[in-house]
This record gives structure tokens, C-alpha cells and sequence, in this order.
């Protein structure tokens, strides 16, 4: 299919279906597109009713067309599509674009008519853009096959940004912004229902085409994560940021993309895990993919480090330490000889990160400069951000005049916010700020945004190689479904986690022998696949401290199931007291596995206090994510209660993740709780329950 795109994107011969004179028409509009970028290449008009348009002939119909045309456009009515792709798969087209709506978006009959489009295009090996969508627009080759009105905008030997999206509108925006900021865009691509061509080919396309020194991709549904996982990697190796922005995070936002584009909705946070994981960049909002983007284009090699802030308003200074704290954004813990350094600059002044320069900039704009570059000289800083008042225009002059041979020069990051909202900048500032391709924004707070993205991405790229293998020597049970407690934790300790002394009794004699070895006080659990809410029904006796105890506790039991059949009782050691913590995994049909860590009891609800973490992490990130936990201040001396044992914690979050990719069937593993006792004295997992395939 890659050739077939290839000859679509970068065509030597069109055909438009449904041309027309009139610009005002989605047919004019391409035609005139076409024309407006001076296509050099071949052009065939399908027209019934017309023998010529603007001095181009026309044929009838697509059966007239010669052989081997690369791209056609078919701007027709939805119910004339299938036999227009079936004539364009009889004369070697090599890629068809569809506007039309109507199709899988639409219901039932309408997926069904994609699907026929889809088998004719899939059998002949054409490529098929759309449909619902709103065409492309090639700014490298001199192409535009869409219906939006598009203006040339040749790239020279500026760096730029490709555009790739599923809502034909989100493409226009974001490709609007990028030329807005003076930032040059080498392909728009709205990708619409995706029936053959979706993001995943795009990606592989511009990173094949070395067309790109960023990608923003607005995605409703990944419709083939392995293929995309995939692209993203070689994207990854090739230097180019994914900057991505996908809706579905609420069940109104996931309905929404499936009424859009025909997006099944899918598993948002699986999704998000496993797209991170590649080292793909996800934000939340338009205004986070616009901000991401533009630094990354400019700076796509972040480094390990944190920001630096250089300002000359201490009302920002302390602002930006706020809004730091509030989005999680560390600032750099800069060194003493920075710190000197600094204060040569600025004798006198209150020296730190973030470093207000004071009225001393209203003097010489130089000092933007200077200070930027001894910020960037220490190791511990990863970027520069100068959110600062603009001032008059000579004052606006004399920042650009500094910080931008700073900015060309840095492989860090190095932006400017200028506050002031829509208040008019100079106009030969901005045009100079544009041409240096120096980031500027209008918001410290975006840019910090943009930033703690940016700051995502530098550690996705530090630890793609820092993994842990799956596990080996593992084997699975036969029969699937859900298992009982006892076995999953005969599980649990074959893969290393550790679980309380004990063993199964079919007999309370069998219960006082297990007492005799592992000593009291004792826990009873009733065991059988229908018990997996075993304390619902009284099937879970605790702190039986004697035989006494333990006879009368097993008598209870036998009672409170009802003569239910069970495999037998679980006898085991009452644990110790701690914190209770849930780990859990479950392996996605399309997303692979991944693994749940959280704070137990009501915290995981009321604190959300959980995170969705790959099934490869390593033992120092699992460590470094739960500590990142809300609500992880009760893992350190809290109240009185000592730090808990978080290297524990991971070390059954890694063979976790490890047993989940041993490929032996496993669906779900569910460890809840695990108590986390005091620092240096491990984890325990008080419950388990395993799923097989």
C-alpha cells in the first residue's frame, strides 16, 4: 500500500470527479487549488455535462480515463462512489480521495457500504483517503486535492511540521496555526473514516519522505495499535516528535468520535499507556498540541533536566512558581557556580530559579542573553523560558536581539512568552522572531504547559531501552476462566510475590495441622470459583488466635456458605498491619498488557489515587510512577506511621508485568490488597484473583 500512497500524495497525473467553473463548489475548489499551486503534472476533469473547464477537457465518465492515473478525486454523491472506485480499480489508479459522508459514521447500512468500497480498493491495491474526509494538501510536491481553499506556501530550507488528522477542520486548525506562527507545514492530511489509509501509513509516509522535523496528529480511534505502535517507533528512531491529541478520556467524549469519523471507541487510558510508552507525546488540549508542536519542530531532541525561568517581573517569578506546583512541572535545582555566575550579571540582585533580572533588561537587553546562556551551560537545566513584559517596541527589539542568536545556537530549548494577551507586538519584532524559527508565546502558562510535555518526551526517550523482559519458564492452566485464591496465589509465588504462610484444608484437622506449622493468629477463606466475593457471605473468617478459636471459626464458615461446594479453606497467617495498595494487569486484545498500581481502601476512589503503567517498566520508573501517585505523601513517615516499602511495591509491579507477556494465557491478575509494610520489610499480596483466556 505504500507505493499506492506514495503515487497519491505525490501524483504526476489527477482526475476530478465533479469538476466545476464555479470556485464557490467543493469540485471548483479543488480544481482551483490545483491550478493555484501551478500542478504540472496531468489533469483529467470527469464531467457529463461539460466538454471543457478552464481550457482543461473533460471526459463523461471514469471509465474514459487512460491507465495508471495516480490520484483521483471523487467529489460525487455518496451513492455513486462504489461504481466510480470500481472504474478507477479497473484503469490502475493509484489512490482515490472520498469526500462524501454517509459511510461508517452514519449506522449500519453505511458501514456496510464502506465495507464494499473498502474490498474493492484493498483487492486492486489503490489507496483510499477517506471517505468523510476533507482531502490533502502537499506543501513540499505543489498539490492540494482538497475542497478547503489552500494558499502555496513552499518550505525553502525551513524545518516543519506535518499534519495529520481524522476531522478534516482539526487539520485546517492546526495547520492554521502552525503558518499563523510562522512555522512552515509540508503535508495536511485529513484522514476521515480511515476505511484503507489511516495515520499509521501517514506516519510511516513522512518519515520515509524525510519531510518533517515534527508530526501533529489528531487521532478519534487507533484502529490498529500494533501497526501504529509500530510507525511511532520509527518515527521515534528517525528523531521526528508524535505530538498527538485523542478524545475519548469521558464516555461523552468517546461517543462523540464515534458518531464523528466512525470511530469505535476504545480503551483511552490502554491507549495513552501504550502510545507513551513509544515515546509519543499525548496532550490533553488544541492549545497543548499547537504549543508542543511548535518547540518540538524547532528543539526535537530534548535532554534530561528540568526548566529554567528567566523574567523581569517578579509578580511573573512568583507566578510561575505557582502554576510550576499546580501542573507538576519541576524547575531546575541549578549549582552554586550557576548561581555565581548569575550574580555577576546582576550584583546585588535576589538570585535563583526562576531569575528576575529586574530593570536592569530596560537597560540593556543583553542580559536575556547572558542570563539565558549560563542557564543553559548547567547540566541540571533542560530548557529556558523568558516570560517576561513586553515593553515598547525598542525594548521588544532589544529581547529579540539577544535571545534569539541564544536560541539558534542552544540544542535546549529557548522560548520566549511575552504577556499582554492580543495587545500588538512590533511588527518587525515578530517577523524577526519568525524568521529565527525562536518559539513565542503570549502565555508563560502555555508555554509551561508545552514544556511539562516536553519534559514527558525527554524521559520516554531516556527509557525506551530500559525494560524488563517478559518472563520465561512460566506455564499456564488448561481450562480458562476465573481462578480461585489459592491457586492464584500458588501463582503469585511461583513468580516471585510474596503472599502469607499457608495452605488449603479440606478439613478443620487438616486446618489445626497447618496452624501447628505457620502458628497463629490465622485467617479462614472459603475456596471455590463462585467465592470470588467470598466476604459478601460470610465466607472469610479473621484472627483466630487459638485452636479453640479456629474450630469454632471453621464450624461459622461451613455455616454461613450454605452447603455451598467449595475446593476447601485457605488457612494463613494474619498480616501484619500497613498500607493497602492495589496492583492488578490485564491484557487488551489490541493494546497488549498493562498494569494498574494505586492506593487501596477508599483512596483509589476518592483520591483517583491510581496509575495505568506498562507491562515492560522497569523496577526505578515503577518506582518513580508510584511515587507519583496523588496521595503517595502516605507512602513516606506520615501520622506517625513510618515510610513504606515502595522498592517492594515496584518489585511486584515488574514480575507482574513480566508474568502478564509470558504469552500462557493470562487475561487479569488482580492483587488487592497488597499490604505495603514498613520500609525494608516488603509487600505482602493478601488477595488474588487470576483470569485465563
Amino acid at each position: 500500500m505504500s507505493a499506492a500512497l506514495a503515487r497519491l500524495l505525490r501524483p504526476r497525473s489527477i482526475a476530478i470527479a465533479g469538476a466545476s467553473p464555479d470556485a464557490r463548489t467543493m469540485g471548483g475548489v479543488v480544481l482551483a487549488n490545483v491550478e493555484r499551486f501551478a500542478f504540472d503534472g496531468t489533469i483529467h476533469l470527469i464531467s457529463p455535462t461539460r466538454d471543457e473547464i478552464n481550457g482543461h477537457l473533460c471526459i463523461k465518465s471514469a471509465d474514459d480515463l487512460p491507465m495508471g492515473v495516480d490520484a483521483a478525486v471523487l467529489n460525487v454523491p455518496g451513492g455513486a462512489i462504489l461504481p466510480m472506485v470500481e472504474a478507477c480499480a479497473r484503469h490502475d489508479v493509484g489512490g482515490v480521495i472520498v469526500f462524501a459522508s454517509g459511510f461508517a459514521e452514519a449506522g449500519e447500512e453505511g458501514r456496510l457500504a464502506q465495507e464494499r468500497v473498502t474490498a474493492v480498493c484493498r483487492e486492486a491495491g489503490m489507496a483510499l483517503l477517506g471517505p468523510n474526509c476533507l482531502g490533502y494538501a502537499n506543501f513540499v510536491d505543489g498539490i492540494a486535492l482538497t475542497f478547503e481553499p489552500v494558499q502555496p506556501a513552499p518550505l525553502g530550507n525551513r524545518r516543519s511540521v506535518a499534519v495529520i488528522a481524522q476531522s478534516g477542520a482539526t487539520a485546517s486548525n492546526i495547520r492554521a496555526a502552525m503558518q499563523g506562527r510562522g512555522i512552515s507545514v509540508s503535508l495536511s492530511a485529513a484522514t476521515g473514516n480511515e476505511a484503507v489509509i489511516d495515520g499509521s501509513d501517514l506516519i510511516d509516509f513522512i518519515i520515509a519522505a524525510g519531510t518533517a522535523d515534527a508530526i501533529g496528529l489528531y487521532a478519534e480511534q487507533i484502529r490498529d495499535p500494533e501497526r501504529f505502535l509500530a510507525a511511532a517507533r520509527r518515527a521515534r528512531t528517525a528523531g521526528v516528535p508524535i505530538v498527538m491529541l485523542h478524545p475519548g478520556r469521558s464516555q461523552r467524549g468517546m461517543a462523540a468520535a464515534a458518531s464523528h469519523t466512525g470511530a469505535m471507541a476504545g480503551d483511552y487510558a490502554l491507549m495513552r499507556t501504550a502510545a507513551e510508552n513509544e515515546a509519543v507525546v499525548a496532550v490533553n488540549t488544541m492549545d497543548e498540541l499547537f504549543d508542543t508542536l511548535a518547540i518540538l519542530h524547532r528543539y526535537p531532541s530534548p535532554v534530561a533536566g528540568d526548566l529554567a525561568i528567566v523574567t523581569n517581573s517578579g509578580a511573573i517569578r512568583g507566578m510561575c512558581f505557582d502554576f510550576a506546583e499546580d501542573i507538576g512541572l519541576p524547575l531546575a535545582q541549578v549549582s552554586e557556580a550557576t548561581l555565581a555566575r548569575l550574580g555577576e550579571k546582576l550584583p546585588g540582585m535576589e538570585i535563583d530559579n526562576p531569575l528576575d533580572v529586574g530593570t536592569t533588561g530596560f537597560v540593556s537587553g543583553a542580559i536575556y542573553g547572558d542570563t539565558s546562556e549560563i542557564m543553559l551551560d548547567d547540566p541540571a537545566v533542560s530548557g529556558v523560558l523568558l516570560p517576561m513584559a513586553s515593553g515598547a517596541p525598542p525594548q521588544q527589539r532589544s529581547k529579540s536581539d539577544a535571545v534569539i542568536p541564544v536560541a539558534q545556537a542552544a540544542s535546549k530549548p529557548v522560548i520566549m512568552a511575552l504577556t499582554g494577551d492580543e495587545a500588538p507586538l512590533d511588527p518587525e519584532f515578530l517577523a524577526v522572531m519568525r524568521e529565527s524559527e525562536t518559539p513565542l508565546f503570549r502565555s508563560p502558562e502555555r508555554a509551561m504547559r508545552a514544556f511539562a510535555a516536553i519534559n514527558r518526551y525527554a524521559a520516554a526517550l531516556r527509557n525506551v531501552d530500559d525494560r524488563t523482559p517478559a518472563a520465561t519458564g512460566l506455564s499456564g492452566w488448561a481450562a480458562p476462566g476465573v481462578k480461585p485464591e489459592y491457586l492464584g496465589k500458588d501463582f503469585l509465588r511461583t513468580i516471585g510475590v510474596r503472599v502469607p504462610e499457608g495452605g488449603l484444608a479440606t478439613t478443620v484437622e487438616e486446618a489445626l495441622a497447618l496452624a501447628g506449622r505457620i502458628g497463629f493468629p490465622l485467617v479462614l477463606k472459603a475456596q471455590a470459583v463462585a467465592l470470588s466475593h467470598k466476604s459478601d457471605v460470610g465466607g472469610v473468617i479473621l484472627n483466630l488466635r487459638d485452636e479453640a478459636e479456629l474450630r469454632a471459626g471453621w464450624d461459622r464458615l461451613i455455616a454461613n456458605i450454605g452447603g455451598a461446594q467449595i475446593d476447601g479453606v485457605l488457612v494463613e497467617q494474619m498480616s501484619s498491619p500497613g498500607l493497602e495498595m492495589i496492583v492488578g494487569a490485564r491484557h487488551h486484545p489490541q493494546w497488549g498488557a498493562s498494569v494498574l498500581a494505586g492506593l487501596g481502601g477508599v483512596w483509589i476512589e476518592a483520591l483517583e489515587a491510581a496509575e495505568l503503567l506498562p507491562a515492560d517498566i522497569s523496577h526505578a520508573r515503577a518506582v518513580e510512577r508510584i511515587m507519583g501517585l496523588r496521595g503517595a505523601k502516605l507512602l513516606g513517615p506520615f501520622r506517625g506511621q513510618p515510610a513504606r516499602d515502595v522498592d517492594a511495591v515496584a518489585d511486584v509491579v515488574v514480575k507482574v508485568g513480566a508474568a502478564m507477556r509470558a504469552g500462557i494465557g493470562i487475561e487479569e491478575i488482580d492483587i488487592n490488597p497488597l499490604m505495603v509494610l514498613a520500609q525494608g520489610q516488603g509487600a505482602i499480596a493478601l488477595d488474588a484473583l487470576i483470569v485465563t483466556a
